[in-house]
């Protein structure tokens, strides 16, 4: 059951992170972001990954369950879009003298 919840997290996640990347993105503005909450959330993925990969039970039964680690690194990935954007726009506010 404990791993049907954290596959749920995980999926709810990633189906929100793609979301957050488009719209920062599209706004073209850091205004309303935080870096820190990023950078919070990045190293929350980091953690989780690690306790996968120091998981004795996880790593024997890997062949199984990859795909959970598959959607953090995933979701890893989008908050890293995210972040790059979040300099990006903080970039393009300086330009425009916001």
């Amino acid at each position: 059951m404990s791993e049907l919840l954290e596959i749920t997290m995980i999926l709810c996640f990633g189906a929100s992170w793609p979301m957050n990347v488009i719209k920062s993105y599209k706004v073209r503005t850091a205004k309303g972001k935080s870096l820190a909450f990023l950078c919070l959330i990045f190293l929350g993925y980091i953690a989780g990954i690690a306790s996968k990969f120091t998981n004795e039970a996880y790593m024997a039964a890997f062949a199984d369950k990859w795909y959970v680690l598959f959607f953090y690194f995933l979701n890893l990935a989008m908050v890293t879009a995210d972040i790059l954007l979040y300099f990006r726009n903080r970039k393009l506010d300086r330009l425009a003298g916001i």
